[in-house]
């Protein structure tokens, strides 16, 4: 190896680009690029010929992307979220989790392992992937709906209870005839204690501490005014808090950045914390999923099938059926139901640690680590299938009924039981409807210059059409008198609905240049007459829009120069005139 090539970098850069380029095939093909990421590590991992990437230094990578992952949910959640949805993610996820354990245990009994590789075989099959999961939400743009908040509630009950398991198995590996000493019963117990003791005490911690310390230092950053401080401190928050939470009260990495998350999303600077975390977590990402395809021996669905094909039932069939069941029992719609049940039909990080674990202590065969890959991997690649299955259902039941005149009904906070046989879905599940507005004005963006632009426009008498993505923006367009659509304006689905064609102006007001540019482009190609106003942040943003199709485009620092030099200006000729 060359002297300045590094294990790291190899990593990094051959992850990075096979991942692009397969991606890019599979969204040409339309499949999810997600399937491109998991074939990239499958070709550079230790299974396939050609170049093996460093698998250790793959899976702390994507650690990161888990991190990051997670802080952001943290960044949109609050405690009165997790609160609301206690009543049904604790019982439901320790009844999904006991469920499973049990059925994958059968399957590993038929296979004739004994009890103990049942059991942590059965674990190992009933968690779901938090980074997959929460990454599907974030791309239906579901984290802020009834669903959405059930299931990362779910995740985080799933995700504590692998913590203790994690903790425990050592400690009853000599007991259960693995590698390690015989403990007693109340040496075990105490292990538990200290365990949970340790994460209360973190929790704690953050809601006591943790919300002073870290809206104080974010905001001192942020006064600093350099955007570099508050992006390094945004990273150094999540990244430090999950090293925390792991290494010193024995939490995972990613219920302490979900915690940071949390803390942090109470304040004024989420949304921008949000913002600076995007890039570097989508990187890290990407990532996880090459890790994970670096870990699946093809040989496997060869060597036994039919195992394979039990696990994946356990995982995707009896796993849904027992969520869905759950949430039925506690009163949840069957469309609610049927939507969170088929997203946790999958496993992921938790399980390989398990797992790994498992074979470490001498408790479970090798043979059920590449079971477990194998279903991590297959689950991962089935589930989008699975989960369009369920949403499809959703929305046939929807337009059925919309069609018959039972439109949606607006769900309480807290679920009721259910009074009829075939009750009404959940509005967010409805087909959004085009705009009736002609001749009105877009206002892409309902920020800080995007809610000043439409408040102008809606004073002189214009009819306004607000696109935005975040509930609270929306809100406020709603209330100021604006007709909204919620969606990233980005995408071709959210533009369709707006009128374009029959539009006056549109007003591009979001500080992303990338999306800005996209929506300028489309806009274009869709209305060649049409006005289109742009804001732009720097120089190349400036000429990316103009070449994009914008009419005029707006750079904050020029129009602050323009509008100081047209008052010098005035005030030399106010003296001019003085002097006269």
């Amino acid at each position: 190896m060359p002297a300045h090539q590094t294990p790291l970098i190899a990593t990094i850069a051959a992850g990075l680009v096979l991942a692009y380029i397969i991606g890019l095939i599979a969204h040409r093909l339309r499949i999810q690029p997600l399937v491109g990421y998991l074939l990239a590590g499958v070709m550079v991992g230790p299974f396939t010929p050609g170049f093996v990437a460093d698998q250790a230094l793959a899976s702390e990578l994507a650690e990161i992307g888990v991190i990051l992952l997670m802080f952001g949910v943290g960044l949109h959640f609050s405690l009165k979220d997790l609160m609301a949805v206690a009543r049904v993610a604790v019982p439901g996820a320790l009844l999904e989790i006991s469920a499973a354990t049990l059925l994958g245990g059968g399957l590993a009994w038929l296979m004739g392992w004994g009890l103990a590789a049942a059991v942590v075989f059965g674990l190992a099959l009933s968690v779901a992937s938090t980074a997959v999961v929460v990454r599907g939400l974030q791309e239906r743009r579901m984290l802020e709906t009834e669903r959405g908040r059930i299931i990362v509630g779910w995740l985080v009950v799933e995700d504590l209870a692998m913590v203790v398991a994690l903790v425990l198995l050592p400690a009853l590996a000599g007991m259960a005839g693995g590698h390690g000493p015989a403990l007693s019963h109340q040496a075990v117990l105490t292990t538990l204690g200290i365990t949970l003791a340790k994460v209360a005490g973190f929790i704690i911690f953050m809601l006591v501490a943790g919300r002073r310390i870290i809206p104080w230092l974010m905001h001192y950053t942020a006064h600093t005014g350099s955007r570099e401080l508050f992006r390094l401190a945004v990273y150094a928050t999540a990244l430090g808090i999950a090293f925390v939470a792991a290494h010193f009260f024995e939490a995972s990495f990613a219920l302490g950045a979900f915690v940071a998350g949390i803390v942090l999303g109470e304040t004024k600077l989420s949304q921008r914390a949000t913002e600076e975390a995007m890039p570097l977590r989508d990187a890290f990402g990407v990532l996880f999923f090459v890790s994970v395809g670096m870990l699946f021996n093809p040989a496997i669905l060869l060597a036994r099938p039919l195992a394979v094909l039990g696990t994946i039932a356990v995982i995707m069939l009896a796993k849904t059926a027992v969520v869905y069941g759950a949430l039925r029992l506690f009163g949840y719609r069957r469309t609610t139901s049927l939507s969170v049940a088929a997203r946790l039909g999958l496993i992921g990080e938790f399980s390989f640690i398990l797992i790994g674990l498992g074979v470490a202590l001498g408790l479970v065969p090798p043979a059920a680590r590449d079971l477990v890959l194998a279903g991590a991997i297959l689950s991962i690649l089935l589930n989008p299938v699975l989960v369009s299955l369920a949403d499809g259902v959703v929305e046939v039941k929807a337009r059925v009924l919309a069609a018959v005149g039972r439109g949606p009904v607006v769900p309480a906070p807290l679920p009721e039981p259910v009074a009829e046989p075939e009750p009404a879905p959940e509005p967010e599940v409805v087909a959004p409807t085009p705009t009736s507005l002609s001749g009105h004005d877009i206002v892409v963006g309902h920020g800080r210059v995007g809610s000043l632009v439409t408040a102008g426009l809606l004073a002189a008498g214009r009819p306004v059409l607000v696109i935005e993505d975040r509930s609270e923006a929306r809100e406020a367009a709603r209330l100021a008198g604006a007709e909204v659509i919620d969606g990233n304006a980005a995408t071709p689905a959210a533009l369709a609905l707006a009128n374009l064609a029959g539009a006056q102006r549109l007003f591009v007001t979001i500080p992303e240049s990338f999306e800005a540019g996209q929506v300028v482009m489309q806009a274009r190609a869709a209305n060649p007459g049409l006005e289109i106003l742009a804001r732009a942040h720097s120089d190349a943003c400036y000429e990316h829009l103009e070449n994009m199709g914008s009419n005029l485009t707006i750079l904050g620092e020029r129009e602050i120069a323009h509008r100081m030099l047209e008052r010098a200006r005035q005030d030399e000729v106010a003296e001019l005139v003085k002097a006269e």
